[in-house]
């Protein structure tokens, strides 16, 4: 199949020009002004910027959490980036306790296989023992360089310190990157019982349970264990003050340590715990929304380059069904929220048109710098002869307002409901061939491809 794009202002994390583009079999096979026609489908993107197809690093598709499973299968889940914009997701694996990585990964890859878009996998390093180092070198023979840890939840996936460091000092060994949910399990554990205990079982106390200078104080941890080894660390969904201090220390340093950061926490507060009628519950996530003051201090951090990609974090959850498995005890509501579809609205609209960040550091968030932190550039991220034809055409006059009730999240709430947004994505384009049209979404069940990663 061909296509090609006319009269876009073409924007990547570089620079911006008009021009065209041409795609062919997938791929990108020609960028240049004013392209002449050679029988393609001719897509008009006049008055349009055209972006490269965005990547969510963040995201768990049908995932098991609290004894229930996350809303979106691998099929939804995609299905929704499409319809905002985003063309490529990295998920993860998880295995039980001391399985196998690659069987789970087997597993995983089964799930994975009804996507409607391109997929990677971060591996997530839920046991340490005798011959976990060479899985890790396993999982880089089948293109995962990423591995992901947990310091809380010690009693199903997270690790203590001392196996921390052995993840830490294999993946430099190897040179691949480390993933880190950082917050301080144990003092967590302990407030959430003494909670439980006190009968403070409301959503709020999620919130206060989960404080945030442990969440600083686990990023700051993390960070000095891997700048020790020499481990490249990627903390995850960065919430807070606390965590961007230490990250920046780090960067300080000369250690590599890059942040990822997540719409909710940018765009809400800590006040949404106390939505009357257990409406609090929707916006239970891990870590959580922090009071009021945190956010400024994340946009600052972005705008200053602390913080490198915008992730979603995207884990939905019904009221109905499954938050509500908690109505009467918070330490049972299942942790997370969609993001997928909005996440290149929102901060367009909060970013770029609220003159926070400029169209190229916006690619760059959203596109390039995921791409190439995880081993996908110039694959992904990239509007370059020879890429994939993932691209998106951005309407930047169209409005929208968020809901429940017109997203393609299979959840019954939107933590943005109500929300108005700047801009939106007209076209897009995955793998060359054309998936959204003026609102028309046309997926094909299974079309996406798993996506072996390497670092050069």
């Amino acid at each position: 199949m061909s296509l090609l794009v006319k009269n876009g202002t073409i924007v990547t994390a570089a620079s911006s020009r008009v021009g065209d583009v041409r795609c062919l079999d997938g791929k990108i096979v020609e960028v240049g002004p004013e392209l002449e026609p050679a029988g393609e489908s001719i897509v008009d993107a006049s008055g349009q910027y055209v972006f490269p197809g965005g990547v969510d690093p963040h995201v768990h598709m049908e995932l098991p959490v609290a004894g229930t499973v996350s809303s979106d299968d691998f099929e939804s889940g995609t299905a929704a980036g499409i319809a905002g914009g985003t063309t490529t997701i990295i998920d993860f694996v998880h295995p039980e306790r001391g399985q196998d990585f690659l069987e789970a990964l087997e597993e995983r890859l089964e799930q994975a296989s009804k996507a409607v878009s391109d997929y990677g996998l971060h591996m997530a390093i839920t046991w340490w023992g005798d011959g976990s180092a060479r899985q890790m070198a396993r999982c880089l023979g089948r293109g995962i360089p990423s591995f992901k840890t947990y310091m809380a939840y010690k009693s199903t996936v997270g690790l203590d310190d001392v196996d921390l460091i052995e993840v830490l000092q294999s993946a430099a060994d190897l040179d691949a990157l480390v993933l880190v949910h950082a917050e301080h399990g144990e003092m967590i554990e302990h407030l959430r019982e003494r909670f439980g205990r006190e009968g403070k079982t409301e959503p709020k106390y999620h919130a206060q349970s989960r404080p945030s200078q442990l969440e600083g104080e686990a990023t700051g941890r993390a960070s000095c264990l891997a700048g020790a080894v020499g481990a490249r660390l990627y903390v995850v969904h960065v919430t807070c003050r606390e965590s961007i201090d230490a990250i920046a220390e780090a960067q300080r340093r000369g250690w590599s340590v890059y942040g990822e950061t997540c719409p909710q926490y940018l765009l809400l507060d800590d006040s949404v715990y106390d939505k009357p009628d257990f409406e609090g519950a929707a916006y239970v996530i891990a870590p959580p929304i922090r009071p009021r003051g945190h956010q400024e201090a994340l946009w600052v951090a972005i705008e200053q380059g602390t913080l490198q990609t915008l992730g979603t974090d995207h884990c939905p959850f019904n009221m109905a069904g499954q938050k509500e498995l908690g109505r009467d005890d918070f330490r049972m509501i299942p942790g997370g929220a969609p993001g997928i579809e909005h996440r290149l609205a929102l901060l367009y609209t909060h970013g770029v048109v609220a003159g926070r960040i400029d169209l190229n550091r916006f690619v760059d968030l959203v596109s390039t710098r995921p791409a190439q932190l995880f081993g996908l550039y110039p694959r992904k991220g990239s509007v370059t002869v020879g890429a994939d034809a993932d691209l998106v055409l951005w309407d930047p006059a169209a409005t929208s307002t968020i809901s429940a009730q017109t997203h393609y999240h299979r959840c019954d709430r939107s933590l943005y409901e109500g929300f108005e947004v700047r801009g939106a994505a007209s076209s897009v384009i995955v793998a060359g061939r054309l998936r959204l049209r003026d609102g028309d979404l046309r997926v094909e069940r299974g079309a996406g491809r798993f996506l072996e990663r390497h670092y050069s």
